[in-house]
């Protein structure tokens, strides 16, 4: 079965080595930690989708967006059939440094973790994959 992808994007924040992760209180990644993002608007291009919903939920306005990675995700329901398919851009972001971060939206929590904690989080691989590549660049 093929599916049409949901446009998303997702913005990373990194502090001293420590990367912004966001619990997610909504599927499809709910009760995981997360690079903050969401669903495109309608009209709305991948970068804006990044720093509108990075604003959205953590409250720190993100500027000088750079496409970092892109990911086709899919989920699938139990019956094989797929339940959920988004094309993820990822963007690097910066923000005042003196910017504190809050949890709103669909953001339960937030925090800034390094590589090593976020291994032991639960995360969805592009997370994983995207933190460990920035710090091998640094």
């Amino acid at each position: 079965m093929t599916s049409k992808p949901r446009a998303a994007s997702s913005a990373i924040l990194e502090r001293d080595g420590r990367f912004l992760l966001v619990l997610r209180r909504n599927p499809p990644s709910a009760d995981m930690y997360a690079f903050p993002g969401g669903r495109a608007e309608d009209g709305e291009t991948p970068d804006q989708t990044a720093l509108r919903e990075f604003e959205e939920e953590t409250g720190i306005r993100a500027y000088s967006p750079q496409l970092f990675a892109t990911y086709d995700l899919k989920a699938h329901a139990g019956d094989g059939s797929v339940s959920s398919h988004f094309l993820l851009s990822v963007f690097t972001v910066e923000a005042d440094e003196q910017a504190v971060a809050e949890a709103s939206d669909d953001a339960a929590a937030l925090g800034w973790y390094t590589v090593e904690e976020i291994r032991r989080l639960p995360v969805p691989q592009s997370v994983l994959e995207c933190a460990e590549r920035l710090s091998v660049q640094q």
